[in-house]
């Protein structure tokens, strides 16, 4: 794609998301001559319908796509929903893959999640695991329909030579996430409640034990990759997108950051009652440092920082 003269034009589903919008910042210095970017949001069409989304296809016409958007929800929501995120993501996904095959796409990368991996497995896990026995049933429904992506892509290459693939990034976070208590991810929802604390006066309370171990990536980290999955990486097989194995942290650490950067000083408590959820997902990086060795993560400790700055300076607009 890099080395190509011709105008490409490339369509993000969820581009009013957290990947979406690093990608959409990212591209603003890093975008090639030849290229137009689109950046749909749920306002634009409803995924869910297959003809809403070919006339998105038939507006755009693009040559190339990346794939974000998503029923999404934390832990929380995953286990009160797990029905209703099967039965959307599945819809979201035939439609939109549908779609490329039909209007000729050169290629589609798919976004995942490490919550895909079975529950039962060996650590590191990596990519040639995703189908080796059932996920965490706490976020079953959400995980097998991002499975099924990956069926596509491979369903979608046998049958008719397509260029589909799909990346599966670790626990992600930055500026544009979701900070909503109930439905956020670990770290937009550890700044929102410490940001509600620090108004009260009160101690941080963390739901579980904060012993749970995660990899973190900044959204703007990720959509670094995006690009070189998107102009370099033409295997049907996902690839696993992740800081280190050793840069893994556990949630009390996370909330560690969060408190120190958010100026916090009333202390924190862990609320025990609430599942933990999956103990860690430690997901091998092998393949991403085969192919782009050298590199450059953005410090955890940075990266929480411009966050939590990113969330006070927006807090009237942010979704939470």
């Amino acid at each position: 794609m890099a080395e190509s003269p011709e105008q490409s034009t490339i369509l993000v589903t969820g581009g009013s998301g957290l990947v979406g919008k690093a990608i959409k910042t990212v591209t603003q210095n890093e975008r090639l001559p030849n290229e137009q970017w689109v950046f749909l949001s749920s306002k634009d069409g409803d995924l869910t319908v297959l003809e809403q989304v070919e006339a998105l296809f038939e507006l755009h016409k693009p040559t190339h796509v990346i794939h974000l958007a998503a029923l999404v929800g934390g832990l929380f929501k995953n286990m009160r929903q797990n029905l209703d995120m099967f039965r959307a993501n599945m819809q979201i996904n035939d439609n939109v893959l549908l779609c490329c095959h039909k209007y000729k796409v050169q290629k589609c990368v798919s976004c995942l999640s490490t919550c895909i991996f079975p529950d039962d497995t060996t650590y590191p896990i990596d990519e040639t695991m995703v189908h080796k026995g059932p996920p965490h049933t706490s976020n079953s429904g959400y995980s097998y329909a991002k499975r099924m992506i990956d069926v596509l892509n491979t369903c979608y290459k046998q049958q008719h030579g397509c260029n589909f693939t799909s990346v599966i990034p670790c626990n992600v976070y930055g500026p544009h996430d979701n900070f909503n208590l109930e439905d956020s991810h670990v770290i937009p929802g550890l700044i929102h409640k410490v940001h509600i604390a620090k108004q009260k006066g009160e101690k941080l309370a963390i739901w579980g034990t904060g012993k749970p171990r995660r990899q973190f990536i900044y959204s703007l980290d990720l959509a670094r990759l995006f690009l070189l999955v998107l102009r370099e990486y033409d295997d049907c097989e996902p690839i696993i997108l992740s800081v280190d194995e050793q840069d893994e942290v556990s949630i009390s650490d996370a909330a560690d950051m969060v408190v120190q950067h958010m100026n916090h000083t009333a202390g924190v408590e862990y609320d025990t009652s609430y599942s933990d959820g999956q103990f860690k997902k430690t997901a091998s990086t092998a393949k991403l440092r085969t192919l782009w060795p050298d590199f450059k993560f953005t410090p955890m400790d940075k990266a929480v920082q411009e966050t939590c700055r990113w969330f006070e300076d927006n807090f009237e607009t942010a979704r939470k």
